[in-house]
């Protein structure tokens, strides 16, 4: 019905059939804007909850970016560049995130507040008076019909008059409740209009205010920043666009090259065999013994580490120590009827190791490579030439060598037959030649000028260590001229014992003793000649700090590796910054270069503080002082007590002889008085006793008198 606006509330009363038709129009009408207005409810509040969820992750990802810089990423985490540039990104997107919630709030104040009252409010009031106007609708027809069956007979006037009661309330309430309804549905027509236009409005407004936001705010300099970020990610997309194409020239090449390294036993002829390599890594097959008759063989990657011999399986961290390659002997063999198969024997004898290569080619770059090892070539300025100089004696390894007895024999043998080498100290840095580089100078290997130490060899380990390695090196003495068989029980009666536990990271001569600055210099050059080496090995020991001496003991034999008088200690400091390095120089006890006496600066790590260590040295010096002028005190209190002895025991023999004297002088007066001479002046001849005690008189008093 097109042109009907309101319904006509003064017709409520007839309640015409016509008036029940508009009123459906009117029903109908409601409904369909319940509907619609739920379905328009539901997007906003899509709307509103799409821009909280913007603003919470807007909210993380400026959080995210924040923390970038705490992040430990295994490559490229230190990136200042790329830290800075995230940390303006996330100081933008955060006050992004600032402005969405101010946007959220005005959108939950504006756009949704009005079509939640709408919904929540108006339309269940029609609701609710639709439910009241039909239950009344219902009673006043219930009424009418109980009020149309009254009799015509008078005697119920009772009746009559509730009946006549219920129809005048019935039609009362339909009345007003129908009044009330009709005026809802005409006032449904102005609110649709205000719920669906008020929200719109609201969502409008708000969003020009979030743009204007952000128009006041992103200024030029974030236009211009946005700019330099837009080409720097375009200049990275060129960089990688660019090595990407480099790395796949690089496969295809690689794959032109590996070619012929893809078949497990290459031609020689086609791929030479390099035998002055003095590192090499790969995987071979290791033999493992399970019982007396069988073994397996286990497929690990092995590699070298200075002169170790490594291996690590997949999915170790880190790899395992296989063997010491120093001074070791290797050697083609043949087991259990595989090929390619060499045999590595450690340097006293005691550690086999059966490895079988992939190819010839390996396995005889494997034998020339730890050949170059066992000479210790890898310590030199330039090792592989100097491997070249001994490629005869890695292709004299290939082929099968004598046995290992045999080996060390012959090694002896031209060991005593080579003469000694005036180096004593290069020779305690780097060990003894071997055979194939004693035509090589020792200078080539060790700098001539300051050699280093990296281990400590204890008497022990010489003892047992002697024999097999008489032939490529010399027994290692102590630089204080002490035998390593001595057990010396200094420090038993010390009134210090302090012990700590080091670990010894090198030794090398020094020349000046005046300052700190030394041990500075000497730990810097030894860290970083282990650095350089490789050498990662460290031996550990407990240092003992007594009165008398400085003491490395072997932890687990107890055996006293070094030991150092304390008077030679000139020195002692840690380090400025790593408190765990420590140091001391020591004088040694015999001779002299350029007319100063030899002066060693050691070098240690410890678990506790190095100053502590020093501290402790320190006192120990200060008590062996105090114990020396108090040893010095005793002695000369006991010189002076012998010379007041010994002058005591002149008195007495002073006294004796002045008796003796006394005595000799009255004898001899009494035998002048006996015998007087003659009348005519002759002597008269005295009897033999007489003539005995004169002439023993005369003895006595001449040895009286040269006695006084």
């Amino acid at each position: 019905m097109p042109g009907i606006e309101k319904l006509p509330i003064e017709e409520t009363l007839e309640d015409s059939p016509q008036t029940r038709s508009l009123l459906g129009v009117f029903e109908e009408d409601a409904t369909a804007i319940s509907s619609y207005s739920h379905q328009l409810f539901q997007a906003m509040q899509r709307i509103y909850d799409a821009e909280n969820e913007l603003s919470a992750a807007t909210h993380l990802t400026s959080k995210l970016l924040k923390d970038y810089e705490k992040q430990r990423f295994p490559l490229g985490g230190d990136d200042e560049v790329m830290n800075s540039t995230l940390q303006q990104f996330a100081k933008v997107i955060d006050e992004l995130s600032s402005w969405h919630a101010v946007l959220s709030t005005q959108l939950a104040d504006a756009m949704m507040f009005p079509i939640t009252q709408f919904k929540e409010r108006d339309l269940k009031e029609i609701l609710t008076l639709k439910e009241v106007f039909q239950i009344a609708s219902s009673d006043h027809d219930m009424a009418i019909n109980r009020y149309s069956r009254l009799s015509k007979k008078r005697d119920n006037e009772k009746v009559k008059s509730e009946v006549m009661e219920d129809v005048y309330t019935s039609r009362k309430k339909q009345h007003q409740t129908m009044m009330h309804y009709f005026t809802a549905l005409n006032t449904l027509q102005y609110k649709k209009k205000v719920a669906l236009l008020e929200p719109l409005l609201g969502y409008m407004q708000a969003q020009i205010s979030f743009f204007k936001l952000g128009s006041e705010n992103l200024t030029q300099q974030w236009e211009d920043f946005l700019n330099n970020i837009g080409t720097s990610v375009q200049n990275v997309r060129r960089e990688m666009e660019g090595e990407v194409d480099i790395m796949q020239q690089t496969i295809q090449d690689l794959e032109q090259a590996s070619d012929l390294l893809y078949m497990p036993d290459p031609d020689p002829n086609k791929i030479p065999i390099d035998r002055t390599l003095t590192r090499k890594a790969g995987y071979l097959n290791m033999r493992n013994k399970t019982s007396l008759v069988t073994s397996t063989w286990d497929r690990q990657y092995f590699f070298t580490q200075g002169g170790n011999l490594m291996s690590q399986c997949r999915g170790d961290v880190a790899g395992g120590l296989v063997l010491d390659l120093d001074n070791c002997s290797v050697m083609a063999v043949d087991c259990e009827d595989r090929r390619f198969c060499f045999q590595i024997t450690s340097f006293d004898g005691k550690k086999v190791a059966v490895l079988q290569a992939e190819s010839r080619k390996d396995c005889e770059e494997w034998i020339a490579t730890i050949n170059n090892i066992s000479k210790r070539i890898y310590l030199s300025e330039n090792p592989e030439e100097i491997a070249a100089r001994v490629n005869q004696s890695a292709l004299e390894a290939v082929t099968p060598s004598p046995s290992f007895q045999q080996r060390q024999e012959s090694l002896r043998s031209s060991t005593q037959n080579r003469p000694k080498s005036s180096r004593a100290s290069s020779q305690s840095s780097l060990g003894s030649e071997s055979p194939a580089l004693s035509s090589l100078s020792l200078d080539s290997l060790v700098a001539p000028e300051t050699p280093i130490q990296f281990d400590i060899i204890s008497p022990v380990s010489e003892e047992h260590s002697g024999q097999a390695k008489g032939a490529t090196q010399g027994r290692r003495t102590n630089p204080f001229g002490e035998s390593g068989n001595s057990q010396s029980q200094d420090g038993e009666d010390s009134i210090l014992h302090q012990l700590f536990i080091v670990r010894f990271l090198g030794s090398m001569e020094v020349k000046a003793t005046e300052n700190t600055d030394v041990i500075y210099d000497t730990m810097r050059q030894i860290l970083a000649a282990r650095a350089i080496h490789n050498i990662f090995r460290m031996t550990e020991s407990h240092l003992l700090v007594t009165c008398e001496c400085l003491k490395l003991i072997d932890p687990q034999t107890q055996v006293t590796r070094l030991r150092f008088p304390l008077s030679s200690v000139v020195l002692c400091a840690s380090h400025q910054e790593n408190k765990r390095l420590f140091g001391f120089v020591l004088q040694t006890a015999g001779g002299k270069v350029d007319g100063r006496p030899i002066t060693v600066c050691y070098i240690f790590e410890s678990n506790n503080d190095g100053e502590k260590i020093c501290d402790s040295v320190g006192l120990a010096k200060q008590i062996a002082f105090h114990s020396e002028m108090d040893r010095r005190a005793t002695e000369k209190q006991k010189e002076l007590d012998k010379a007041k002895e010994k002058q005591q025991e002149e008195l007495t023999k002073q006294k004796q002889i002045e008796k003796d004297l006394e005595e000799q002088s009255r004898l001899i007066a009494a035998s002048s008085w006996a015998n007087p001479t003659a009348a005519d002046g002759q002597f008269l001849v005295l009897s033999n006793s007489q003539s005995e005690d004169s002439d023993a008189g005369e003895e006595g008093r001449k040895k009286g008198e040269s006695e006084a």
